[in-house]
């Protein structure tokens, strides 16, 4: 019976990663059953908080216990494709917060790893599964937005005194928030991309990635359909409140987002008499898609105090109530074996999106083409 299934999960880093265990340990067909932290004071501060036995301070040992069956990554961004990649070679499934990888060649390599071993791997995209997404989505499958027309996302965040590998990381390098919403609601994959570069970010910052540019904006061409689609990043040297943005233009309806953070949607509907089209929605929540024991986990989680607040997770709004959803694609897709969304081939091409924007960016705008191996088999 798959409701008597049970996936034993562990995970790799405890500040981001933290919100997840709860989840995990209340989902009808996990086993939240080991934590890995370098930091043997702080692993052992999460594990009495939350009950966990399992607690490793190496990797390498948590990938040698059999009966890990799942590995949750939430390890800095540099760290993610040679922990995933280590993942699969020792036997385990894998979900990774992102990106996936800092260049296309390691994508490859996790593509590659997937189809030699036959493991699951998924990038945990937030905004393809927060309710404002899944609001536009159902609207998308209902038919209601008519012929989807244009795509558009942003995500604006300011980055100074973040620590390590951040000061001056070129913006379309970690671009899987505005990347993955235009290509995933109609599923749809990237074919090729062209990127501008615009203003400059602080000379002292330039020497991290030899990187100047303030903002750069992409035109994403989709493969084997009519549609493209516009994002825009910024992390240094711009005055914006943080910003996760994603808008739909279809024949019927369209639909934006608001320009200040916790105002609600505008739906326009074609039509209409003008003063008429558009109206403010509030987004409904879609916690009744999750089993109940994780619905709560839409609205409330590990932060909730303010003294507990993880940086992304305050600045990122709550992540639009997606982490339980994230965590029950993953497990479902395991207990039903079936590929999860986004998978590895459609996580390398959300990924590599960022990677090759920027290096168009560098050349002026020049198209860059995604390589074949981020595609699904046609």
């Amino acid at each position: 019976m798959m409701e008597d299934k049970k996936v034993n999960i562990a995970i790799i880093g405890l500040g981001f990663g933290a919100e997840f265990i709860p989840i995990y340990q209340r989902h009808p067909n996990a086993n939240m059953y080991a934590i890995c932290q370098r930091n043997a004071e702080k692993l052992n501060q999460v594990g009495d908080a939350f009950g966990i036995e399992k607690r490793y301070t190496d990797y390498d040992e948590l990938l040698n216990d059999p009966a890990v069956d799942a590995v949750h990554i939430n390890t800095p961004i540099p760290d993610h494709a040679g922990q995933a990649l280590k993942a699969l070679r020792a036997g385990k499934h894998v979900a990774c917060t992102v990106p996936m990888a800092t260049s296309v060649e390691d994508c490859r390599r996790i593509v590659e790893a997937v189809q030699e071993t036959g493991l699951t791997y998924m990038m945990m995209e937030t905004v393809v599964y927060a309710r404002e997404f899944l609001f536009m989505k159902e609207l998308y499958d209902k038919g209601e937005l008519g012929k989807l027309q244009f795509i558009k996302a942003s995500h604006q965040q300011d980055m100074d005194g973040w620590p390590n590998y951040w000061p001056g990381l070129p913006p379309m390098h970690y671009a899987t928030h505005c990347v993955g919403p235009v290509l995933g609601i109609t599923r749809g994959e990237a074919e090729y991309v062209s990127c501008f570069g615009s203003g400059t970010i602080r000379q002292e910052l330039h020497a991290h990635y030899n990187s100047p540019f303030a903002v750069e904006t992409a035109h994403i061409k989709f493969r084997n359909s009519d549609l493209s689609a516009h994002v825009y990043r910024s992390l240094f040297d711009t005055a914006r409140q943080y910003r996760e943005s994603f808008e739909v233009y279809g024949s019927k309806k369209a639909v934006e987002w608001p320009l200040i953070e916790g105002r609600p949607l505008v739906v326009h509907t074609a039509k209409r008499p003008e003063p008429e089209i558009p109206e403010e929605m509030e987004c409904p929540d879609y916690a009744h898609l999750l089993p109940e024991a994780i619905q709560r986990f839409t609205t409330k989680g590990v932060y909730d105090e303010d003294e507990h607040q993880h940086l992304s997770f305050t600045q990122g709004a709550g992540h639009g109530g997606s982490h339980p959803h994230l965590v029950h694609e993953f497990v479902s897709s395991l207990v039903e074996n079936r590929q999860p969304f986004p998978n590895a081939r459609q996580s390398a091409n959300i990924t590599c999106v960022g990677i090759l924007a920027h290096e168009s960016a560098m050349k002026g705008g020049e198209i860059v083409q995604l390589p074949d191996f981020t595609f699904l088999k046609d």
